[in-house]
Parts: structure tokens; C-alpha cells; sequence
């Protein structure tokens, strides 16, 4: 059986944890310089406001519900996300932290166990550690516990838990499970599969295997045999490297001054660098972009990117700094308010076999010592304690966060004090 957990209203959650005047009040969060909406209490959905829709369109409908409006905070969303997944470690010792707010639990050794009330324990133990409520749906597969999870989610009455382990238990949740919800069946598929009359995962099942190899590949074979009780996914352990590595940002202010830009990009390749480092990765091509507001139809348009391709791939920051930088000045125009710039790496391979080359002059040796020196402090005290000189200081590119919450668990000076 493997059992899939999943946080209830996950960024809306943390908030309440540490503010429990927010319980029973409509809660967002919203993305990126407050744009839109990203994560929403029960009630908040209640109140009609929907995902993605921009906050500056509901303002009058905030103000009238009396919604909790936050900026997001991703580091508070990140360390509780990591207190949930090691509460999670402690019932099982096969686990897959699928994203920030999910993870599917193997249950393979447990045969002699009441799975149900386990998993009551595990959702218990988990809002008891964390503050975070959490929903469990188990089953034979692991696209089955997705089905599983949606059903104790959506219905009150299983106080999030629900477990599939009869055949009419399947069949009875595939029915009322829409085509395109089903884990691994992308937007296009979806559309493909209603032109052929398939609604429902149920309706997917009823397809012949052929026919779904043949339309599908051997990916939406795998996803049947899943939605038909038959395990084809196994739990992942361990997390691939990422192919490509982008750090990309939408500035508070529309920026016009290259300074402003380069400390901007200076950062988003630093930011690349150090992803680099933690998978044990080096990459030899950088693209930097930039664009200004698209929606903005008084303003004169420009988008443009350019890509270089180093002679040594690296994942020291001075390096893709460096380059990031140069690419950044010969895509650069006056005249223009960008709103928007990005650095992407990819060429990505291990560092352990690195290409060398003949005219390479660069003591990499010493980059490799610096920059673990600069990850131990930056670790140890806090994001940005040491950084290039290149990323300047002032940061005025950075985004809006008006309504950001306290770093309760990882700031000092944040953390709440209780006087008894």
C-alpha cells in the first residue's frame, strides 16, 4: 500500500500556525510582488475567490470579507515544509517528498497493521508537531493514493482520511474522477482523450491497452495499469539533477539603470551557482534574459535574450557572474523599463568529470575552496552574509513584498516570545 499526504491549504496553513487569530478567517497568499493569488483557506474559497486571479481585481471583496492578505514568505513555507516531512520520516522509512506540501509514504511492511487508523496517527502527529493539517489517501498504487487523497479532501465526512482497497471502492472513485485530474495525464492529453469521449479515469480504464500505448506511449500504459490496481511507479528516493537551473524575477519597480540590472542578474546567477553546488553539478551554458511589462500598452516594448557558452563548465558564482554579466550588456538598451530578467544554466553534468580545456586560466581549485567556504558561512548565518560584490547592496530591483509575515523559525530576531 503506499499512502499519499498531503497539507491542506499548505502556505495558508503555515500562516495560521503562528497567528491564530487567523483560524475561521478567509486567508491568501499571494505570488511574487503581491500579483495574484497562489494559496487559499476553506474560506476563502468560499468566498468566490478563485486561483491565479489577480489581488488588484478582488480588492473590494478583501476588504469586504475581511481576508488575511500575506506576501509570500518561502522561507517560513520551506522550514515548516521540512518539519513536516521529517514527522512524516518517523512513520515510515520509505518516503518520497514528491513537493514542498506532499510526500507518498510505502506501507509495504505494514500488512498486520490497521492501515486507517495509522494513517489517523500519522495525521494526528503530524497537526500536533507542526500546526499543519494534513490529508492521507492510501492505496494499492501510487496514482490511486492521488485519488484517494482528492476523495478524503473533498469529503467532510472522512475527516482526511480515505482508503481504496476493494474493487468497488476503485471503481466508485475513478467514476467520479474527471479525465484531467489524473496524476500524469497532462493538459494535451486531456484534450485528446474528451475528443474520444473519456470524461473520467473510470471511462480511462475502459480503454484498450493498445490503443493507449499506441495514443499515449508507454508513459499512459504505465498511468491504466496504475489506475487499475497494478503498481508500475515505485517511490523515488533519491532526486535527480535538474537538467536546467533558472532563477528568474519580476522587480518591484520597472528598472531602467543597467547598475540596478546587473546586481539583479549578478544575483540570479549567483542564486543558479549555488543550486549548482548543492546537487554536485557544473554547467556550461548561461542565458540571461530580460523583458519589459508586457501589459503595459503605453510603455515602448522590448524582450531579448542572450546565451554564452563557456569553455570549462563551472558552478562557481564568480564565473557565472561574469558571464552572466557580459550577456546581460549586449542584450541591453536605453530607453527601455524592464519588468522583468532571468539567468538560466543548463549544459548541466557532474562535477566529479568536469572537460577541461587547453587555454582554460581560471584556478579552479581556488574557486572550489572559496565558494565552499562562502556556502559553510552563508549556511551557518543567513542567505546573502557573504556574496559577490557584483550583487550589490542596496537592492532595489527586489521585489515587493508588502505583506510578508515574520521568518518566525529561522530569523532571531522573528522568533516569538512567549511570557509566562
Amino acid at each position: 500500500m503506499y499512502a499519499l499526504a498531503d497539507c491542506n491549504n499548505f502556505y495558508a496553513s503555515c500562516e495560521r500556525v503562528f497567528d491564530q487569530s487567523l483560524n475561521g478567517r478567509p486567508v491568501i497568499v499571494l505570488s511574487n510582488n503581491d500579483g495574484c493569488v497562489i494559496a487559499r483557506s476553506n474560506e476563502a474559497k468560499a468566498l468566490g475567490i478563485k486561483m491565479g486571479e489577480p489581488a488588484f481585481k478582488i480588492k473590494e471583496l478583501i476588504e469586504k470579507g475581511n481576508v488575511a492578505v500575506f506576501s509570500s514568505n518561502y522561507t517560513l513555507y520551506g522550514d515548516m515544509s521540512q518539519r513536516v516531512m521529517n514527522t512524516l520520516a518517523s512513520f515510515t522509512p520509505d518516503i518520497e517528498i514528491y513537493s514542498i506540501d506532499e510526500a507518498f509514504l510505502g506501507l509495504h511492511g505494514f500488512k498486520h497493521f490497521d492501515l486507517h487508523e495509522y494513517a489517523r496517527q500519522i495525521q494526528k502527529i503530524t497537526t500536533r508537531n507542526t500546526g499543519i493539517p494534513i490529508s492521507l489517501g492510501l492505496a494499492p498504487t501510487k496514482t490511486l493514493a492521488k485519488v484517494a487523497n482528492h476523495i478524503a479532501k473533498k469529503n467532510p465526512e472522512h475527516k482526511g482520511v480515505y482508503m481504496i482497497t476493494t474493487e468497488e471502492q476503485r471503481i466508485a472513485a475513478l467514476k467520479n474522477y474527471d479525465i484531467e485530474e489524473v496524476w500524469g495525464i497532462g493538459r494535451q492529453y486531456s484534450k485528446m482523450l474528451l475528443r474520444f469521449g473519456v470524461r473520467t479515469a473510470y471511462d480511462f480504464t475502459r480503454l484498450s491497452a493498445s490503443w493507449v500505448k499506441r495514443q499515449m506511449s508507454v508513459v499512459g500504459l504505465r498511468t491504466q495499469k496504475e489506475l487499475l490496481g497494478i503498481p508500475c511507479i515505485e517511490l523515488e528516493h533519491t532526486t535527480s539533477p535538474k537538467k536546467a537551473i533558472a532563477t528568474t524575477r519580476s522587480f518591484g519597480e520597472m528598472q531602467t539603470d543597467l547598475g540596478y540590472l546587473s546586481e539583479a542578474v549578478a544575483s540570479f546567477a549567483a542564486s543558479c551557482a549555488h543550486k549548482l553546488r548543492k546537487q554536485q553539478s557544473v554547467a556550461q551554458i548561461v542565458m540571461v534574459f530580460a523583458h519589459t511589462n508586457y501589459f503595459r500598452d503605453d510603455l515602448p516594448q522590448y524582450s531579448a535574450s542572450k546565451t554564452i557558452t563557456l569553455s570549462v563548465p563551472t558552478s562557481s558564482s564568480i564565473e557565472l557572474i561574469h558571464y552572466a554579466l557580459l550577456a546581460l550588456k549586449s542584450l541591453y538598451k536605453q530607453g527601455f523599463r524592464y519588468k522583468k530578467a532571468g539567468v538560466i544554466v543548463s549544459g548541466i553534468s557532474t562535477n566529479q568529470h568536469v572537460q577541461t580545456s587547453l587555454f582554460d586560466t581560471v584556478d579552479r581549485e581556488k574557486h572550489k575552496r572559496l565558494m565552499a567556504a562562502m556556502d559553510k558561512l552563508n549556511d551557518r548565518y543567513g542567505r546573502y552574509t557573504i556574496k559577490i560584490a557584483a550583487q550589490g547592496a542596496g537592492r532595489k530591483w527586489e521585489l515587493r513584498q508588502e505583506r510578508i509575515s515574520p521568518y518566525y523559525t529561522t530569523r532571531w530576531d522573528d522568533i516569538i516570545t512567549v511570557k509566562v
